[in-house]
């Protein structure tokens, strides 16, 4: 394999930087980054922003012009060998006489993996990594989880108390955080494709579970505010009204209950209305997964109450948790984090923790459930 050195780490991590300006809009894409660099100096740069629309190398190769002769390409992604919507990037690279390519990880896509490096190699391209490929596999994991499972990256967010609490007796929970932690749920809502959330929640609230630009607090707010995520409610015994925020409000909604036939009391609404029955009598959640991910959603969002999160959680169907914790006590008549009436230590439900920071005046905590503890 071709050697790799300081330089080629370096102008990886900017085109690892630059997908990231796509975590808001790419979807059902992948967020890919691309630099072209030729005698040491940046002469291209490129990222993929919108489905439809020019990929990261396409991008850079026109900001290159001719000086893309001869230079090598720095891509997160394995160039693509398909033809979408977009033509294949690995014949754009070799047709303007790129000598090199470094890439970040395969390309998991079935049409891809490893047909754009092998295109790139038949055309005398030095082809070398991968390189950075964890930091690589950061930017798409739902990309990658629907890829290889047929189903998308799920992440719940929750809400708590200093004591654990994410409500009082009576359901109230009006706010448990503050603005800066609620502007970044809105963050987590803008990067995913769809939004489940329970009836009793929808009961409760009455949400619209949308992404509101002015909250986003960020420089592209109003791309990221544009693609709304589908909103997915689960009502197993169809108790949706059709005066409800998440039915009366655009975007798209999605809901899915238990029952044979659709709702009656959403006929006249624009929703679409789905069964996936489990054998409990409830809406089956990993059938429910697999239809999101044939929908061509990569990460999903959770938003719900205790009993829905913690059945996601029971079932390994949660990848990643993402918990707000607020510096106060709530006591201990209020409601829990999630329903999970285990009675012995050797039950426990083990996590590891990814990241734990500061929002405003609460801290984050992102973990993922560890299956091998």
């Amino acid at each position: 394999m071709p050697s790799l050195d300081v330089a080629d780490r370096r102008h990886m991590a900017r085109a690892i930087h630059l997908a990231q300006e796509g975590v808001y809009s790419t979807m059902p894409n992948p967020r890919v980054g691309c630099v072209l660099v030729r005698d040491g100096v940046v002469v291209g740069e490129g990222w993929h922003e919108r489905a439809g629309q020019g990929h990261a190398e396409v991008n850079a190769l026109a900001q290159a012009g001719t000086c893309a002769q001869g230079a090598t390409a720095y891509v997160t992604l394995e160039p693509c060998s398909h033809t979408g919507k977009t033509g294949p990037c690995c014949e754009a690279l070799a047709a303007a006489g790129i000598a090199r390519v470094v890439y970040g990880m395969e390309d998991p896509n079935p049409q891809v993996a490893g047909r754009g490096l092998a295109y790139l190699q038949a055309a005398g391209v030095v082809v070398a990594g991968p390189l950075l490929e964890d930091e690589a596999w950061a930017l798409n994991p739902g990309f990658i989880r629907r890829m290889e499972g047929g189903r998308p990256w799920v992440r719940c967010k929750m809400a708590m108390s200093l004591d654990g609490r994410t409500a009082m007796a009576s359901g109230e929970s009006k706010w448990v955080t503050g603005p800066s932690a609620r502007a970044d749920v809105q963050r987590l809502r803008a990067r995913s494709c769809a939004i489940i959330t329970g009836i009793g929640s929808i009961l409760h609230d009455d949400s619209a579970l949308t992404v509101r630009e002015h909250e986003l607090k960020l420089p592209n707010a109003g791309l990221a505010a544009s693609i709304q995520p589908l909103r997915v409610v689960l009502d197993s015994n169809q108790q949706l009204l059709a005066s409800a925020k998440v039915v009366q409000s655009p975007p798209r909604t999605l809901v899915v209950s238990a029952q044979a036939q659709a709702s009656p009391a959403l006929a006249e609404t624009a929703v679409e209305q789905i069964s996936l029955p489990g054998a409990d009598g409830k809406v089956d959640l990993e059938k429910l997964l697999h239809e999101l991910g044939r929908r061509q959603c990569n990460e999903v969002l959770v938003e719900a109450g205790a009993n829905l999160a913690a059945a996601f959680l029971r079932r390994g169907l949660l990848d990643e948790l993402v918990i707000y914790m607020a510096p106060k006590l709530m006591g201990s008549e209020a409601r829990p984090l999630f329903d999970l009436p285990l009675q012995r230590m050797s039950a426990q439900l083990p996590l590891t923790i990814t990241d734990m920071r500061a929002v405003g005046n609460d801290w984050r905590i992102t973990a993922r459930p560890d299956p091998d503890a």
